[in-house]
């Protein structure tokens, strides 16, 4: 997982400094071989930028082994031409026994405010399965904010809470 981040890192400074323009660009690189683990790699990076200052920059690699597991991973941001910025990543893992993990998290601001949120899923080998996200907004005007959670389990089925706040930091009524 740490060679996918990695990989992540280092294209998004190559596409970066590719895109040194004020045109509207446009770049994808792929790459696709064997893997030491038996399996095969793929990789894919895109970058756009637009003509007044917007850009997205996105990647996705997807790796198997020999054995039948699999992690795939994604990683995307987007900047708006007024200075809104976005990001959202994730990363799944598939072993061969039927188990799988999903963690994704994803974030955002603008004039108007921010959001964030993160989370995940498990499923055993079994079929279980359980999950959560917590999210928090923040209103840029009022200073208003919520922090909210899910969670859900197989088991016990799903649960949610959601707290709102004021800028002071003090409980107010969720609209």
């Amino acid at each position: 997982m740490k060679n996918i981040l990695s990989f992540f890192a280092l294209a998004a400074t190559v596409l970066s400094a590719a895109f040194a323009t004020t045109d509207a660009e446009a770049a994808t690189r792929r790459a696709v071989w064997s893997n030491a683990a038996g399996g095969v790699t793929a990789n894919t990076m895109t970058g756009r930028l637009g003509p007044y200052g917007g850009g997205v920059l996105r990647g996705r690699s997807v790796s198997t082994d020999a054995l039948g597991n699999a992690t795939a991973a994604s990683h995307g941001v987007v900047r708006g031409r007024n200075g809104g910025f976005g990001q959202r990543s994730g990363s799944t893992m598939r072993n061969a026994d039927g188990s799988a993990s999903h963690q994704s998290a994803f974030s955002g601001s603008s004039a108007r405010g921010s959001i964030s949120s993160s989370g995940g899923a498990t499923r055993d080998a079994m079929g279980n399965v359980s999950q959560s996200r917590g999210t928090t907004a923040t209103n840029a005007v009022t200073g208003n904010s919520i922090q909210a959670t899910r969670s859900y389990n197989s088991a016990t089925g799903a649960t949610r809470t959601a707290t709102c706040y004021n800028a002071s930091g003090a409980v107010i009524s969720c609209r």
